[in-house]
């Protein structure tokens, strides 16, 4: 009875992160605190019932360094004694937010907890936290000598050892925007977004969504982290990661109601999916993407299931060459992989990312009428979270 099951899921839409972008001129806690009052309208629950809310968050500086979840109850008009932590397992951190909920109903302390994740990427710039300073250190700098390479070298990297061309980029990249653009006009999206007001009026729909994406437009993009220093460290890299087949910054922000089901019987709330097995690994820091498949290896086998038995795969699309390497090395169904797109169409708030894509993955599966989904992430450092669920 203490088994956690998720009884609502929802997101704000995706802004692209501009000066004009759709959200660009709403506070991260503004963002927030909207998605936390339309998930607790949508449940209808006491909102002092709430243990804890969780929040995935990466970039803590400026306008998110005050605990963002915290701020964003209270400026919703909730219960002041309910608390708020903030989670930074990178672009997994919402990801984690809802394993350590799932957790702590798995152990009886707690009955009722929010995961969520907000990143205003326009108005906190990726990185902003660093001040400049070096975040490894010279004991970490000995071991890992001559030293680690941004994420995109590091896509570039999986790129050339599993052998993934840039047409293969670019075409994966083009399909995101088709099908999140599929989804879009079959209404996919319309039950999980919540509408956001904004100083210009209410935003309802994704805006990073571009229809007309073709892989020969993608061809016509040039590399982003081609160097001639890095191209004599790496002479396999044949840098084909561009703005095109990489992950959009954006600005998000997601939210999710997890309990126990003992409570959700007292409330006569239906549970709509429950979790199977969650994950979470690290891996080699320096190609720092794979950690997805061995995140997915492991979870399989704590749920004793294997690959083909998992309806729906959600692998963030952070760069292109992230899950089709993923899809290479499983052997792995290529029309169950992000069936309604990912990053590169939909956007990766950072620490909203999480819980979008299980979200997504959710209405999806109840869309579909399947019954099991995967969700996993790389995360910065060369790590991964990894989750199973069962619709219900």
């Amino acid at each position: 009875m203490n088994h956690p099951v998720i009884i609502e899921a929802v997101r704000s839409p995706m802004g692209r992160a501009k000066p004009d972008g759709a959200l660009a001129q709403v506070h991260p806690v503004d963002l927030l605190s909207q998605v936390l009052e339309q998930l607790i309208q949508r449940t209808g629950i006491d909102p002092a019932s709430v243990d804890d809310v969780i929040c995935g968050c990466v970039s803590q500086s400026g306008e998110q360094a005050g605990t963002p979840g915290r701020m964003a109850w209270l400026a919703a008009g909730l219960p002041t004694h309910v608390p708020s932590t903030t989670i930074d397992r990178k672009c997994g951190s919402s990801q984690q937010a809802v394993h350590f909920a799932a957790q702590a109903i798995l152990s009886g302390m707690q009955d009722v907890v929010i995961a969520c994740g907000v990143e205003s990427m326009s108005r906190v710039p990726m990185g902003s936290s660093r001040m400049g300073q070096s975040i490894t250190g010279a004991r970490f700098d000995e071991r890992f000598a001559p030293g680690l390479v941004g994420q995109g070298v590091s896509a570039d990297l999986v790129a050339a050892r599993w052998d993934i061309t840039r047409d293969a980029l670019d075409a994966y990249a083009a399909r995101s925007h088709q099908r999140a653009h599929a989804a879009q006009g079959q209404g996919g999206f319309a039950r999980e977004i919540v509408p956001i007001r904004t100083p210009d009026g209410s935003v309802t729909a994704d805006e990073t969504i571009r229809a007309s994406t073709t892989p020969e437009k993608l061809a016509g993009l040039k590399p982003v982290f081609e160097s001639e220093a890095l191209s004599t460290r790496f002479p396999e890299i044949r840098w084909s990661t561009t703005a095109g087949n990489a992950s959009q910054m954006t600005d998000g922000a997601s939210a999710m109601l997890i309990m126990s089901e003992r409570r959700a019987q007292q409330l006569g709330l239906r549970p709509r999916a429950r979790f199977v097995a969650f994950d979470v690994v690290g891996d080699d820091p320096l190609m720092m993407l794979t950690a997805p498949i061995p995140a997915t290896q492991r979870v399989l086998a704590k749920a004793g299931m294997r690959l083909d038995q998992i309806d729906h795969y959600e692998i963030n699309e952070a760069f292109a060459s992230v899950p089709l390497a993923w899809q290479k090395e499983l052997r792995a169904d290529g029309e169950r992989l992000n069936p309604r797109g990912g990053a590169i169409a939909l956007g990766h708030p950072l620490g909203a990312s999480g819980v979008r894509l299980m979200t997504t993955m959710l209405h999806a599966l109840e869309d579909s009428g399947q019954r099991y989904g995967l969700q996993s992430m790389c995360e910065a450092g060369g790590m991964a979270n990894a989750t199973i669920i069962e619709r219900l």
